[in-house]
């Protein structure tokens, strides 16, 4: 271990108590994703604390604050997101899958990469940037923030159209084990499905439901009808690509005597690839469309951005540099044929720019569930923060030669101005 990294373990070691009581604070006043704006000024005050001058207002509730390296180099970017017995009980949202970790990480690493003789060992500079809650913006929210200005309702997503990303080489994210895992740490990039989302609205003819329904034209049916043929297109789907459909009917009629003639479906699909994604959607429109043709209704499909499928990577050398000063925790690397069949907006980020990700344990229980929980306070807080300050450390050190190297071995599936374009395209 080089006194840098000795430094960096000191100074999060350090603030532990304060890293705690931060985690502790942020978790029980959860917010929803874009409304965030007690958790935004807490994120900005300890910033400030670190001898940042954190920008806030991106995104609406997005906090960015650069911390200049001694020598240039590559900008890289630590970037965190902020029905449950914690739920904040003035609006019933919770931390349920470890956003105040992640926040927590990113003070810690900004604490530890500002203490004295850090930042000098920088060839580059650190942006922390804490974005918008990565839970989807639910489609009546997101119709809100829209006439507010905010295109793109995810919070990462927004930040590359209007910019918030421009001059960022490359990004440094953590989570939670989002998969099972044994180990305290697992590294690297697991794919993770991408989705887009669907809202169908069926238009049938309202009729007396006893004395005439032969004049009518059932919505309802025509959704029902939609739901098996989505469910039979099972067969045409390929195991590799981990297509998912689920589906909930919003509105479902008007009275029980009355033929239905207006039903909503909200549906979200799910696949592994951009190609598998689009292929499972254009099946689903058209299960829908024909399913209400062949009952004389008719079917309005909605398309909504959804999140792009996470590239998979495998671990960078920095992590495994990062891992080995900490001893006390197992490791594993991300292996090909790991995949994650829920979605994350870091998928948008990983189209466009290098990631450099891990994921911690110290929790117990699923994701998103009543009995998620921390277990392990180390391992679910100051473990990640001592990880992402010490692969900043890694990626910048000596030239930033690591995260030039990374740099160098990505390519990009889209610009910033395509990905804008086929997002724009998508909705």
């Amino acid at each position: 271990m080089d006194a840098v990294e000795q430094k960096i373990l000191a100074a999060v070691d350090a603030q532990r108590e304060t890293l705690l009581a931060f985690a502790q604070d942020i978790g029980a006043h959860a917010e929803p994703g874009f409304f965030e704006t007690r958790t935004a000024a807490r994120v900005a005050e300890l910033l400030r604390g670190c001898g940042l001058s954190p920008q806030t207002g991106l995104a609406r509730t997005s906090v960015k604050a650069v911390l200049q390296g001694g020598a240039p180099g590559p900008c890289a970017a630590v970037i965190l997101c902020p029905a449950h017995p914690a739920a904040n009980p003035e609006n019933g949202v919770a931390h349920a899958c470890g956003h105040n970790a992640q926040l927590t990480a990113l003070v810690g690493a900004a604490l530890a990469l500002s203490a004295p003789g850090v930042a000098e060992a920088l060839s580059g500079s650190v942006a922390f940037f804490a974005v918008p809650a990565e839970e989807y913006v639910p489609i009546g929210t997101r119709q809100a923030l829209q006439k507010q200005g905010v295109e793109f309702c995810c919070g990462k997503s927004e930040l590359l159209r209007t910019g918030g990303f421009d001059g960022v080489d490359l990004a440094l994210t953590t989570h939670v084990h989002m998969i099972p895992c044994e180990s305290d740490l697992l590294l690297g990039n697991v794919a993770c499905n991408g989705f887009t989302s669907k809202t169908v609205v069926f238009h049938g003819k309202a009729a007396h439901a006893a004395t005439a329904p032969h004049a009518g034209v059932n919505a309802l049916n025509a959704a029902a009808l939609a739901l098996n043929a989505v469910g039979l297109l099972r067969e045409t789907f390929r195991e590799c690509d981990t297509v998912r459909i689920h589906t909930n009917i919003r509105e479902g009629g008007a009275a029980l005597n009355v033929v239905p003639e207006t039903v909503v479906m909200e549906a979200m699909v799910r696949a592994a690839t951009l190609e598998a994604l689009d292929d499972a959607a254009r099946k689903f429109d058209r299960a829908c469309t024909h399913a209400a043709e062949a009952l004389g209704a008719h079917a309005e499909i909605l398309t909504y951005q959804g999140y792009m499928p996470v590239r998979p990577a495998p671990a960078d050398p920095a992590l495994l540099a990062a891992a080995a000063a900490l001893p006390g925790l197992s490791a594993q690397c991300a292996e090909p044929g790991m995949q994650n069949i829920a979605s994350t907006d870091v998928g948008d980020l990983s189209q466009v720019m290098p990631v450099v990700n891990f994921t911690h344990g110290g929790t117990a229980g699923a994701l998103h569930s009543a009995d998620f929980a921390v277990t392990d306070v180390d391992k679910a807080y100051i473990a990640p923060a001592k990880m992402m300050a010490l692969t900043a450390y890694h990626l910048l050190k000596d030239g930033a030669v690591l995260a030039r190297r990374t740099m160098d071995g990505f390519t990009p599936v889209f610009t910033r101005e395509s990905y804008i374009e086929t997002v724009r395209r998508q909705g």
